[in-house]
């Protein structure tokens, strides 16, 4: 297939690295008062994504400082003035996802009551964003948090890929979800060398869409997988095997209700020919596993030579490394909305793209009150 059908999309990623587009208007407002950036937390990853978010910007780090007692307690501190200036707080989700919340509960609360004017969490992944969906007597946690955030102060948020995007309407101030794509989209046609001979593959259909626009931009074939080997404790937690089998139930004599099937899914099956292919499965949050080393099975029993998982916020929990290193999977791509240098650390597979130039630019629009259509540009509402 010619190359030209691809321009469109290299046109993109010229643009977030053409000296008059982004670099320039960036640098053209770095000596430019009126915002400051803060990081919402002392690690390592945290503050690099702060820096190199600030260097694009042309920027100097707030001072702030961000510590735990020896209680427990986390207390913020801020040492400089903030006041009727608009500030950016970087947080980046650690393991103790608990903590990180509460960092930046507290420094936006610290940072109203020192009288800012603005207040913007730059929350590349945004925390308990998978319990925003009404379970069996739970809760929506993500609802929680999100008023959490508006009674702490927060006035804007930019995140990345939520994992729902009806999230949104749990806030009560806008919400810029930025899209990782063509990042990923990058990253696949300039270090994946054969990247033609491969098919985008969604490892369930809740992924089919995203996985068709992936293939519809990198003009490549479609697979799905569907099904299951065995229904997991979780699936009978969500009602998978409902109704449940009751005995002697006293139903109202002029009542009859229809017969109703247990839910249950098919055998697996993949949906498009990987045979002689690369798998490249794509998805917007890779914690637990062992549904992508399953699924990197099935693609390799049927035929495809190489697998690459990509994904935009790489969690990675537990064992997550290790199962990694010993599966069929050739290499996982993910981006550093969230820190895993001690997983890449224990396996060489995991790779890492850089997103902070998105997030510089998106701080920059927001501060001049310019449009942020520019960072969605040729992006589907699907991805």
């Amino acid at each position: 297939m010619p190359r030209k059908l691809l321009v469109p999309y290299k046109s993109v990623f010229s643009h977030f690295r053409a000296p008059r587009g982004l670099h320039d208007s960036l640098m053209m407002n770095a000596a430019r008062s009126g915002y400051r950036v803060f990081s919402a937390n002392s690690t390592a990853a945290c503050t690099e994504l702060a820096k190199r978010i600030t260097e694009r910007l042309g920027a100097e780090l707030g001072k702030s400082v961000v510590y735990q007692e020896t209680n427990g307690e986390t207390r913020v501190e801020i040492k400089e003035s903030v006041r009727g200036q608009d500030i950016f707080i970087i947080q980046t989700i650690p393991r103790d996802v608990n903590t990180a919340v509460m960092e930046l509960l507290i420094m936006a609360y610290a940072l109203k009551t020192s009288c800012a004017k603005n207040i913007i969490g730059v929350i590349p992944y945004f925390p308990y964003s998978k319990q925003s969906k009404m379970r069996k007597r739970g809760s929506i946690v993500c609802k929680l948090l999100a008023s959490m955030l508006a009674k702490a102060g927060l006035t804007h948020i930019i995140t990345m890929d939520l994992h729902q995007k009806e999230i949104q309407g749990f806030f009560s101030f806008p919400v810029d979800n930025l899209r990782a794509s063509p990042f990923l989209l990058q990253y696949i046609q300039e270090e994946i060398p054969d990247y033609r001979n491969a098919v985008i593959v969604a490892k369930s259909p809740d992924a089919a869409k995203r996985a068709q626009s992936y293939a519809e931009r990198l003009r490549l074939g479609l697979a799905v997988i569907h099904g299951e080997a065995q229904c997991t404790e979780q699936d009978m937690d969500d009602g998978r095997h409902s109704p449940p089998m009751v005995k002697n139930a006293t139903v109202h004599p002029g009542l009859e209700l229809p017969l109703m099937m247990a839910k249950e899914k098919p055998p697996i099956t993949v949906v498009g020919d990987v045979g002689g292919r690369i798998a490249i499965i794509v998805d917007d949050i890779i914690d637990d596993v062992e549904s992508f080393v399953a699924a990197a099975e099935i693609l390799k029993e049927r035929g495809a030579y190489k697998i690459f998982v990509m994904a935009t916020h790489g969690l990675l929990s537990a064992d997550a490394p290790r199962l990694i290193e010993e599966s069929s999977i050739d290499e996982v791509v993910v981006t550093n909305t969230v820190p895993h240098e001690v997983q890449k650390l224990q396996c060489p597979k995991i790779k890492t793209v850089d997103i902070s130039l998105i997030l510089s630019e998106a701080i920059r629009r927001i501060h001049n009150g310019e449009s942020m259509a520019y960072l969605f540009r040729n992006i589907t509402v699907d991805d």
